[in-house]
């Protein structure tokens, strides 16, 4: 029989346990403070209108609300968070929002149609790299503040340059990057023009059910209840402790160290399943998992590489034998679950195909190239797996491990050859992962939209036509008609070998209850409740 273990042996040694190398100080955790053992070294920022990673936007999504939210029970459903209600103007380029007048800010002072308006015209004016999600309604450094308004404290009104759809407009709004924050809080941390970006990157000025006490980069994150929001729940602080082996976060699991484990992998998760000392929450998520390629790389820029890299990876083995009860095999950028997502799988492992595709790119002997992922399991096995692919086909991969935002700082750079990253959709419109997987309207170094085929240095011009004529479709069978055109010829033309859809999981000690976790990767602490 073929496990895990013997799957990989042949890639590298096995990750060795790092447990011994932190202190068990949280035996007996009271009942009011839920700790959490969680992979934090993704995080780059907690201030909304700049963090862009799956972790990050979980931490900002319970210290902050924006204007509508997706159901937790249907992500396709809209509804009010500090908005009570909206219209429509006939000609649809004027939205009005009223605001809930009895909503506050965690120091107490109401929460604002000014400040709403501050903050998105903050977010075009930082320019960071969730902007695009707001600026592609027309707005620029220099008419946002004539565009989006607040005629009086109750009243918002944003108005976009082109007519828009309600329901478009409302699913941007309704992304992390969408976050009301305290105006007076950033302005008088302000430095310089950074309207208080340096001072929130580890400060929270919001209204969410949880404000930030502390983040130390890649060792913890602590949360206090906002006692402000109508919905903070029994649990008076949340301990976010950064502990990368999932094999240590199952044993201070099962030691009563943490409540929640959210890193287990296959093989933690095996002698969790039927244990009734244990809960398993699980979601498949909006997220894909991909080995992408920087094209400004000679060796990359060809398209028979590509289809020869997607033909030489071993999808169902790596699967089976590394990841069987996180992630599924799925190779279209937009996840299983949303609307127009293609679940074809295009591709299976053809040694052969992929070596002819190698050296009708004129590299009958390979080449070289490195390969930037996570340095933490389950990445790490599936890096190895995958350098044992392609090394059958020529390509010799040498492995460049790193933390995850060490890894996500380079591919924003486009420093990377190859990289091996999970990408997250923003909301729930297919042009969330449209816009990031085939939009590059310029490739410069300079450029105001930073995607990620903008990062991948890729450019196709029939591509991004697609991608903007299905944005703009009226009809919605026919909208949903060609993003599935779209993800068909991305699946064939493009630099992304897309492969997996991973299952989010958080382990639960019994006596936990609560814990919800959403299809956009966000999980409200307040609902958690600790018997």
């Amino acid at each position: 029989m073929v496990t895990r273990r013997n799957f990989i042996t042949g890639f590298s040694a096995i990750p060795v346990l790092s447990y011994l190398s932190f202190n068990n100080v949280f035996a007996a955790t009271p009942k009011s403070i839920l700790v959490m053992a969680i992979q934090l070294d993704i995080i780059t920022s907690l201030d909304p209108h700049e963090s862009f990673e799956s972790v990050g936007s979980e931490v900002t999504g319970n210290m902050y609300q924006q204007l509508v939210k997706p159901k937790l029970s249907a992500a396709d459903e809209i509804e009010g968070d500090l908005a009570l209600s909206w219209t429509t103007s006939d000609d649809k380029k004027t939205f009005t929002f009223k605001m809930d007048p009895k909503a506050k800010f965690a120091d107490g002072t109401p929460v604002t149609a000014s400040d709403a308006a501050f903050s998105l015209q903050r977010v075009v004016k930082l320019d960071k790299s969730p902007a695009y999600i707001i600026n592609q309604f027309g707005y620029t450094k220099d008419n946002v503040e004539q565009l989006i308004t607040a005629p009086d404290e109750q009243t918002l009104v944003i108005t976009t340059t082109e007519p828009a759809s309600e329901s478009f407009l409302l699913y941007c709004l309704s992304a992390n990057v969408g976050s009301i924050v305290q105006k007076t809080a950033c302005m008088t941390n302000q430095k310089g023009d950074d309207l208080g970006n340096a001072w929130l990157k580890t400060n929270s000025a919001g209204s969410g059910a949880f404000k930030l006490r502390t983040w130390k980069v890649s060792e913890t994150v602590i949360l206090e209840s906002n006692k402000n929001n109508p919905h903070a729940g029994k649990i008076e602080r949340v301990i976010m402790r950064h502990i990368v082996d999932p094999s240590a976060q199952l044993l201070m699991l099962q030691k009563g160290d943490i409540d929640i484990a959210r890193n287990l992998t296959t093989e933690q998760l095996r002698p969790l399943k039927d244990d009734k000392n244990f809960t398993l929450v699980q979601k498949g998520i909006a997220g894909t998992l991909m080995v992408s390629g920087n094209v400004a790389h000679p060796n990359l820029s060809k398209p028979q590489v590509w289809q020869a890299i997607k033909w030489a990876i071993d999808y169902e083995g790596i699967q089976q034998h590394i990841i069987p009860l996180t992630h599924k095999i799925h190779q279209s950028f937009l996840p299983e679950g949303f609307p127009a997502a293609v679940n074809t799988i295009m591709y299976k492992r053809d040694v052969a195909k992929a070596k002819a595709l190698l050296a009708e790119a004129g590299f009958p002997n390979g080449f070289e190239i490195t390969l930037d992922h996570y340095s933490a399991s389950p990445s790490t096995d599936i890096a190895q797996a995958i350098q044992s692919n392609l090394g059958e086909i020529g390509i010799k991969v040498t492995l460049l491990a790193a933390e995850s935002r060490q890894v996500l700082t380079k591919m924003r750079a486009r420093q990377q050859q190859l990289a091996l990253t999970q990408w997250g959709a923003d909301y729930f419109d297919p042009n969330s992962n449209a816009e990031a997987f085939c939009s590059n309207p310029d490739n410069s170094d300079k450029a105001k939209s930073r995607t990620l085929a903008w990062r991948c240095s890729w450019q196709d011009k029939t591509i991004s036509d697609l991608s903007t004529k299905a944005l703009h479709e009226s009809d919605p069978a026919t909208r949903i008609k060609l993003y599935e055109q779209l993800q068909t010829q991305h699946m064939e033309t493009s630099p992304f070998m897309i492969m997996f859809q991973p299952t989010l999981t958080a382990a639960c000690r019994h006596d936990i209850t609560g814990v919800v976790l959403t299809v956009m990767s966000t999980s409200p602490y307040e609902k958690v409740v600790k018997a």
